[in-house]
């Protein structure tokens, strides 16, 4: 048990030093306490990069790109962003909604821009099934296709999204 132990310490540092310093930046913006309360990785100890190529690999599997699925959930936030609260039907099959507060965010991975507290929902009524995102959640599929760690208050399995979105 203690060697076991001693080699997953040794394997962490090992991984640790082979990142670049602009990774580990991006490692620690990703913790709890520093861009938002829970943090982006939940309870996953997958580093982000692995979590990254398996969400690909799934969204390969299901015949989606990350770029995809951006898209299809931009195009929901924008016809709602206006709706002032106000649930909205779209296509005969979806009710989605937005709502904006207050504040920024910034993208953990140092991309440049911040992206309002927004948070769009949308039920898919034949399938009856809800699925809620960030305007950061949004970037971060689009531009670093991170969908966060297992555990993570906005993580959005990419399965689920593919069902519910399209």
């Amino acid at each position: 048990m203690v060697s076991l132990r001693i080699r997953y310490i040794t394997t962490v540092l090992d991984d640790i030093m082979k990142q670049t310093p602009q990774e580990i930046k991006i490692d620690k913006r990703m913790q709890p306490g520093v861009i938002t309360l829970s943090g982006f990785l939940g309870d996953d100890t997958r580093h982000y990069h692995e979590i990254i190529e398996t969400d690909e690999q799934t969204l390969e599997n299901l015949g989606k790109t990350p770029e995809e699925i951006a898209d299809r959930m931009q195009y929901f936030t924008d016809a709602s962003w206006n709706s002032y609260d106000t649930p909205l039907e779209i296509e005969n099959k979806f009710v989605v909604e937005t709502e904006v507060v207050r504040g920024k965010l910034p993208c953990p991975f140092s991309h440049p821009g911040v992206y309002r507290k927004a948070v769009t929902r949308l039920t898919n009524t034949e399938l009856g099934l809800t699925i809620s995102w960030s305007s950061l959640n949004l970037h971060m599929i689009k531009e670093h296709h991170f969908f966060e760690g297992s555990g993570s208050v906005f993580r959005i399995e990419p399965e689920l999204l593919v069902k519910v979105l399209f």
